[in-house]
């Protein structure tokens, strides 16, 4: 008569061997996917857990994406100068009734295009594979013209001998400031360099999308 015995100890010394083997399997496919780049090696890696890209390129999901960044900023335009205000009476010289304020200015202007206002009828996909794409942005503008209060300020102020000094003309001549601010910005080309920059800025996000010709106007 024979007698036969189970170890305990031996079935779980396979047990823990065999998930060992696995963790240490798996942790060597990881570096191997995430390592291997190119020839043989690449082509496997991607057999195996090569990942297929899609993008929504129809016309309605790319305006949308294209509206979402709404009001696109590409331009700052800054400028310092001095602006001169003042008031005179047409009876009294300046030095009994003028009332003349020296402004030193700082203020930008920030232009760009609002996309918000890009339609659909702006937007052409075209290609077997839907893979070019024209598009016709609105035209560029000047957002907001500003001054830097903590560096614009009164650099001489002079009131005749006969009249107070008059409250509105600071405020007035700041206005006056801001006014030609824009206008050396338009002058100096702001709306063409905004265009430019945003016509860059959305190219790159069209080929970001999967598109391989773009043409943006």
């Amino acid at each position: 008569m024979s007698t036969q015995y189970s170890s305990g100890r031996i079935a779980t010394g396979t047990l823990t061997a065999f998930v060992l083997a696995a963790v240490l399997g798996a942790v060597g496919l990881a570096v191997f996917l995430r390592h291997a780049e190119t020839g043989f090696a690449g082509r496997l890696a991607t057999l195996i857990a090569g990942r297929s890209t899609s993008f929504n390129t129809s016309v309605p999901a790319v305006v949308e994406k294209i509206q979402s960044l709404n009001r696109l900023e590409t331009v700052v335009y800054s400028l310092d100068s001095v602006v001169e205000g003042d008031k005179s009476s047409p009876v009294f010289p300046d030095i009994l009734a003028g009332d003349k304020i020296l402004l030193v200015v700082h203020g930008q202007s920030i232009a760009g295009i609002d996309l918000s206002r890009l339609k659909p009828e702006d937007v052409h996909i075209s290609g077997a594979d839907q893979r070019s794409i024209k598009i016709s942005l609105p035209p560029s503008e000047i957002f907001v013209t500003t001054l830097d209060n903590e560096k614009t300020r009164v650099y001489a102020r002079n009131t005749g001998l006969l009249v107070p000094a008059d409250q509105n003309l600071e405020s007035d001549t700041r206005t006056k400031a801001q006014q030609q601010l824009q206008s050396a910005a338009l002058s100096d080309g702001i709306l063409d360099a905004a265009r430019k920059n945003a016509r860059a800025t959305i190219s790159a996000l069209l080929f970001s999308f999967g598109f391989q010709h773009v043409e943006v106007s």
